[in-house]
This record gives C-alpha cells, structure tokens and sequence, in this order.
C-alpha cells in the first residue's frame, strides 16, 4: 500500500480543505456567539511557571534566560486557566480565549501535542449555567456545519437541540451496577478496597496496586462511556472530591464537586468547573496532586504560587469550562482524526 502523502501535498491538503473551511466558519459563529453574551476575548501567555496541577498530564519544559544569563524554568501551558483566573480577579468580567495548548506524550486520533483549547469563564454563574451554554454552543456547532444539524463522530451522531444531564454516581449505578458513593467516607475520602470489592462482584478486574483513580477511570472506560453523548450530548456531572483538582465542593454534598465533562456522540469533548475560590484549600489540594505525581511518576510540576496569591486577594464566584475546539471541528465536520481538522500538525 503507497504510503499516504505528507501533510503539505496538496492532494492532502485538498482532502482536509472542507473541514478546514468549516473549522473557519466555526471560530468565526463563536467569537460572535460569545461577544453577544457580553464576554470578552483574551490572550493569555503560553509560558506560565506551572504548567498545570492534574497529576497525570505531562508538559514541555523549557528555559527562559534573562538578559543577566542565568536560566529561568518555564513551562508551556496545558490550559491558560490559572492566567484566566487571575484576570477574572483584576475584574475582567466574563471572558474567553482560544488557547493554543500543548501536552507531553499525546498523540492519537483524538490527541495532539499542540492543539486548540477553547476556555470561558463566567463570574457569577455555575456549571449548571455552562451547561446551558454548551447546549447552545453544540446547536450553533451544528448549523456551522451547513448540513442537517447533527453532530457526528465515528459513526454516531448526536441531535444537540437538548442535553443529557446525567450524575457519576447515576451512571455508576445504571451501566455498572456499581454504588460509587459507598467507596466514599463522610469527607470526601477514596477507600480503593471499597470500590475494588464492588468491581469485583460486577466481574470487572482489579489489580492488587490500584488506586481509587486507576479503578473508578476503568469502569468509566469500560462501561460508562460508551453509553455517553447521543442521540443528545451528555453532560456528566457531580464527580467525587478526589476529581475535582479546581472545583468547588457541592453544598448539599460535600463529598462531590461541582464539575461536568461534556460527552457529544461518544467523544469526551469539554470540562467544566464551578470555580474553587478558597486558597487555602486550593494550596492543599496542589500538596496533594504534587505528592501523588511524585508517587506515580518520580517528579512534580511546581505550584503557581502567584495563583495561590491572586485567590487570596480575591476571585468572584465563577464557573469555567474547557473545551476542545478541534474536537468540536471533528464533529461539525464528521472529521474522524484530529489531524485533519489541523492546519499544520506538529511533525
């Protein structure tokens, strides 16, 4: 079989030029999507001192020499958001920014070491309020397309005139026969042998060295996602207090947060937050991150005490979400690799 010409030739180039016609098309609807809500676009510098707090995503690491000579760590953003939020404290009011973002190690046909990340934030709001907005940002998605309105991924479609809204503890329970809740003490904390007993009367498997995170993402893997994201867009929210690295705890339950990941005809596209405002906690929960990535992983990522700062001073109220924008080209466009909703992807 010949192999596939590079990305430059322009017999590639012709096949990607309708998706990245509709890739144009949508980045245009958007910026007036948002602009009529009142929110105003920024810029946020892709260099920051950390790179992010999520324990397992990795960044790219790089110097910035100062004009005495001596080298300064920095690394290249996962998410612009702890910038966003430092502007949401100056008093920027609701914003947005398509961020060009870059994660160490990924590379798939939904992955990309460089991609584009579309971030909002809203003072406030919360993530109940995202979900409204998501659900009018998938419609406009849909009629960007310029075809029937249906938003399409490797075969499934998904109809985005409504929204699924559906809790982690529901979808445990109805696609894993799984009490998710019951692996969870009165303050939040994970018991992994209380979730490896419940996989293990499903029949899931267990291995002896799991945590809590490695076994709750493999029901999900396994049994939640592929029921999510059609024939409606799905959002799956009130995730567990050890999942919500920025998220603020639900007042009616503190062992949950106020967090949904937006799941649109099977493909996990965005992640939102109703906003952690304490410091304090937000500083202990860094400790923690940085502990377990040093445990798994050898090292850790410094935290942002700047940030940490910022949130002393004082951050409104907010919600904020994190969305894929070249996943939401792939549906729009039924693309079914990233790379062919890319311009130029990294070699």
């Amino acid at each position: 079989m010949p192999a596939s010409p590079p990305w430059w030739h322009p017999a590639s180039f012709t096949r990607r030029r309708p998706f990245l016609e509709i890739r144009g098309r949508l980045q245009a609807e958007i910026r007036g999507f948002f602009a009529n809500r009142g929110y105003t676009e920024v810029e946020t510098p892709a260099l920051q001192v950390s790179p992010g707090p999520e324990p397992h995503l990795f960044a790219f690491a790089t110097e910035w020499r100062l004009p005495a000579g001596e080298p300064v760590a920095r690394y290249l953003h996962t998410s612009p958001e702890l910038a966003m939020k430092k502007l949401l404290v100056a008093g920027s009011g609701p914003i947005f920014q398509f961020a060009q973002v870059f994660r160490n190690g990924e590379a798939a046909a939904t992955h990309a070491p460089e991609f584009t990340m579309l971030e909002w934030y809203r003072p406030g709001a919360d993530y109940r309020d995202l979900i409204a907005e998501c659900t009018d940002l998938l419609a406009l998605a849909g009629r960007a397309a310029g075809r029937d309105g249906l938003l399409r991924w490797r075969g499934q479609t998904a109809d985005p005139a409504k929204m699924a809204v559906l809790t982690v503890a529901e979808a445990f329970e109805r696609y894993a026969g799984i009490d998710l809740m019951a692996s969870l003490s009165p303050a939040g904390q994970a018991d992994a042998e209380a979730l490896r007993r419940a996989l293990t009367a499903v029949g899931l498997r267990s291995d002896a060295g799991d945590s809590w995170d490695d076994l709750f993402f493999r029901v999900v893997l396994e049994k939640i996602e592929p029921h999510l994201g059609f024939p409606h867009p799905t959002a799956l929210c009130d995730y567990p207090l050890p999942l919500g690295a920025l998220a603020r705890p639900k007042p009616e339950d503190g062992r949950l947060v106020e967090r949904f990941e937006l799941y649109v005809a099977g493909l996990e596209l965005a992640n939102a937050f109703g906003e952690l405002c304490d410091a304090d906690e937000q500083a202990r929960r860094f400790r923690d991150f940085a502990a377990e990535k040093r445990a798994r992983y050898g090292f850790a990522y410094p935290a942002d005490e700047d940030f940490l700062a910022a949130l002393r001073h004082g951050m409104p109220a907010s919600a904020g979400i994190a969305l894929g924008f070249d996943r939401l080209v792939m549906l729009a466009s039924g693309a079914e690799r990233i790379e062919d909703v890319l311009w130029a992807p990294v070699r």
